[in-house]
């Protein structure tokens, strides 16, 4: 729900995909899991999501973890920063290899080698496993609202 004025808003992208009840509800535990219990920590999940909603073109997606991703410790100059490459100026090793792993998710369906073995020095595999998830989880969201025309809410 979006907590802005009184009474609360549905968000458009929950108004959207309830419209098919039975998949709402089966997919509504994956996605809590990967926004609410990722063994990532917030900062770096948003990251992650930023990333692949800036990747996969999603305005809404881009536009509502914009939010989330302040509120998780991102600053404005970092969120400008994700949309060029995992190795622009300013991140940390581990951050940049966070970028680079949803890069080649993005674009191979695989963690490559090299961006593997760069993760695994900064995050134990539940993490990865929750992140090659979470780019997952965001790619499919993205594709959805992308195909559904999802408008951001005024």
């Amino acid at each position: 729900l979006l907590t802005r004025g009184n009474p609360p808003q549905v968000l458009n992208v929950f108004a959207t995909l309830i419209r098919h009840q039975d998949l709402y509800r089966r997919w509504m535990p994956f996605a809590n899991h990967v926004l609410f219990k990722s063994a990532l920590p917030p900062r770096e999940r948003e990251m992650a999501i930023l990333r692949v909603g800036w990747l996969c073109r999603s305005g809404y997606e881009f536009h509502q973890h914009t939010r989330i991703g302040k509120q998780s410790g991102l600053s404005d100059a970092e969120i400008e920063r994700l949309k060029y490459s995992p190795d622009a100026t300013g991140w940390t090793e581990a951050e940049s290899a966070l970028l680079r792993a949803v890069d080649d998710l993005h674009g191979d369906q695989f963690i490559g080698e090299e961006t593997w073995q760069l993760l695994a020095k900064h995050y134990d595999t539940r993490q990865i496993i929750d992140l090659v998830f979470a780019v997952g989880q965001y790619t499919l969201v993205s594709m959805a609202l992308n195909s559904f025309g999802v408008q951001i809410e005024e």
